[in-house]
């Protein structure tokens, strides 16, 4: 299992690339960066990004990079269990 995980430029503000490079350094995740990703109220609000499509979000970018990983964990634990 390959994640994906989308951020929206228009969030940066956020700190949100932070979190985007510290995970480009993992190089068994795909990272992309779209200029929207078309959730404008979920972007101004607070730092969020999409894993595998769905939205992760939180109070602060640190813990968005915390709720990423331990999203990441609980998504490789559902493929172990199920054999890939």
């Amino acid at each position: 299992m390959r994640p994906i995980i989308e951020f929206c430029a228009s969030n940066m503000h956020h700190g949100t690339d932070k979190v985007m490079k510290a995970l480009e350094q993992n190089p068994d995740y795909d990272v992309i960066e779209y200029g929207c990703l078309g959730n404008c109220g979920q972007c101004y609000m607070e730092p969020y990004a999409l894993l595998n499509g769905e939205i992760i979000a939180a109070e602060s970018a640190d813990l968005l990079h915390e709720r990423i990983l331990e999203k990441i964990k609980e998504i490789e634990a559902m493929y172990d269990l199920l054999g890939d």
